[in-house]
């Protein structure tokens, strides 16, 4: 759900590439939220193989590019324009509904198409992975965008009556800053005219952002709990012609339990690619 573990690709054009539309944060930058990073995924775009692995797999999908021409260049310029512009967009309109009303409440109803509508065009990215446009696995892209959507459709859309808490706001904003950043330094990367505040704002944003992000989607969720306890909503009780059952409830409660493990492995990793790219520090990860 953040997409913040995107933070940990490298710079530079080709590996620009590598997420020209896919990144975790979690979120995830998320702000990729571990949590729906373990049960829906975080964010974390460039694996963790380590920088053999991300060259070789960077050095193919430049290949793939050639081979597909220039098309998809100029396709992947213009997802990330396009998808820089749509989160442009919500950052006015939050800060516009907030200067005009002075209170969060209301904010969500005002901004959710707009959101519902970029996140979710969010999923041509598992279709960039498909066609081997850019190196991350389908599986990892797939994990990624869908925390996201989890979060907005299964979560916030659903159940509405926690739509004007605070949190929400607080995974909003961490998302927006992140998405911007993020599709950003990609065009730039993509047209090798890649300014250093973005580089160094991609790779230093997350160290405050991902936690925002973490921390919102948890109330959030934590928020839903009762209603969803009460209402029974998506459960599947037993008896029934399927002889399964499915408790939404219990799920929540693992999807939390699973940012546990996850938030720190990711934000540590996210700081040694920090480290790498911006200081040029040789990293050695061990294999897992």
């Amino acid at each position: 759900m953040g997409r913040l573990t995107e933070a940990a690709a490298a710079g530079g054009g080709a590996s620009a590439a590598r997420s020209a539309g896919s990144p975790p944060a979690p979120l995830p930058l998320s702000s990729t939220s571990p949590g729906c990073a373990a049960a829906m995924a975080s964010s974390e775009e460039d694996g963790t193989n380590g920088g053999a692995s991300e060259a070789s797999e960077e050095r193919e999908a430049v290949g793939k590019r050639r081979r597909l021409g220039l098309l998809a260049t100029v396709w992947l310029i213009f997802y990330n324009i396009a998808m820089t512009a749509g989160w442009l967009v919500l950052a006015i309109a939050m800060v516009r509904f907030y200067m005009e009303k002075g209170t969060h409440k209301g904010l969500y109803k005002s901004i959710q198409k707009t959101l519902k509508f970029f996140q979710t065009f969010a999923l041509l990215e598992i279709v960039h992975c498909l066609i081997g446009i850019v190196p991350t696995s389908v599986l990892v892209a797939g994990v990624q965008v869908s925390s996201r959507i989890f979060m907005v459709w299964l979560v916030t859309h659903s159940i509405k009556p926690i739509q004007n808490e605070e949190s929400v706001v607080l995974f909003l904003v961490a998302w927006t800053v992140t998405e911007i950043t993020r599709y950003s330094f990609y065009t730039f990367s993509l047209l090798d005219h890649l300014p250093y505040f973005i580089k160094w704002a991609r790779y230093n944003f997350f160290i405050i952002l991902y936690p925002v992000g973490v921390a919102g989607e948890l109330l959030t969720i934590y928020a839903a709990l009762p209603y969803v306890k009460k209402t029974g909503m998506f459960s599947i009780r037993l008896p029934n012609k399927y002889n399964v059952s499915f408790d939404y409830y219990y799920f929540l409660l693992i999807t939390m339990a699973s940012y546990i493990p996850l938030f720190p492995q990711l934000y540590f990793h996210m700081l040694r690619q920090r480290r790498k790219v911006l200081h040029g520090e040789v990293i050695v990860e061990k294999d897992d």
